[in-house]
């Protein structure tokens, strides 16, 4: 049976996703929350700890809790995948294969994936769709020894990075992420639908196992209207955050 904490906090997670409280205000006090849901202070209190333990709440001593961000903003530090971060906020995540090839490491991939200059890496470009609209495009670098799990998933495959956990046990543990804006060129814009040199969202980043091995380097481009990025900062945290547009 799920405690009666647990229950209010999922309500309280709820009601910051539709933006009853939205980032940057205030929750009600712990004795109007304790009113509202007909329970405790303490109660309320263990709800609320633990959202401030999922990172959504601020706490402060004396006043009250301030909402830092909701469900459809998915943190860098937690090294979710497109799709997972999609089913976290209720989405669709999509993904077609556009092309996949097999080429020389060139000396950018050699440093990125650790590799010898030469060594023969998969290159894929990928299409992602947000509840079957596209908003990313993907441009992939895959290191020579995850390649073949790689060629060998479908083309429409939603995660590849559940499918390699899947098939593999692989676990993506770090990113390294750099954020830029790019112009849309002739490509980009045929594959986004999307005007020739409308403004693009840029990470690229490179992603490693836990023992710090590279698996992959990648150059995502986003739709402008289809994500955006939002920082939180303070003293002990300083969170990257990517999040669909109000």
């Amino acid at each position: 049976m799920t405690a009666r904490h647990e229950e209010i906090a999922d309500e309280l997670r709820r009601a910051i996703d539709r933006e009853e409280y939205t980032v940057g205000s205030r929750l009600p006090s712990e004795s109007e929350l304790a009113t509202h849901y007909g329970v405790s202070r303490g109660t309320v209190r263990q709800a609320v700890a633990t959202l401030t333990s999922e990172g959504m709440i601020g706490s402060r001593q004396g006043a009250r809790r301030v909402v830092l961000a909701s469900r459809h903003s998915q943190s860098f530090e937690e090294l979710r995948s497109f799709a997972q971060w999609a089913r976290a906020m209720g989405r669709e995540a999509t993904g077609h294969v556009v092309s996949q090839e097999y080429a020389p490491a060139t000396q950018e991939d050699a440093v990125r994936l650790q590799l010898a200059v030469g060594t023969r890496v998969l290159h894929v470009l990928r299409v992602r769709g947000l509840d079957g609209q596209p908003a990313l495009l993907e441009r992939t670098v895959y290191a020579d020894w995850i390649a073949p799990a790689v060629e060998a998933i479908e083309p429409d495959c939603p995660s590849v990075t559940q499918r390699l956990n899947d098939d593999t046990g692989l676990v993506f543990a770090y990113g390294e992420h750099v954020i830029d804006a790019i112009a849309c060129g002739a490509q980009d814009a045929e594959l986004l639908g999307v005007r020739r040199t409308s403004p693009l969202l840029r990470v690229r980043r490179v992603t490693t196992t836990r023992e710090g091995r590279p698996v992959e380097w990648s150059d995502d481009r986003y739709r402008s209207d289809a994500v955006s990025f939002s920082v939180h900062n303070s003293i002990g945290n300083n969170a990257l955050a990517r999040k669909t547009p109000d």
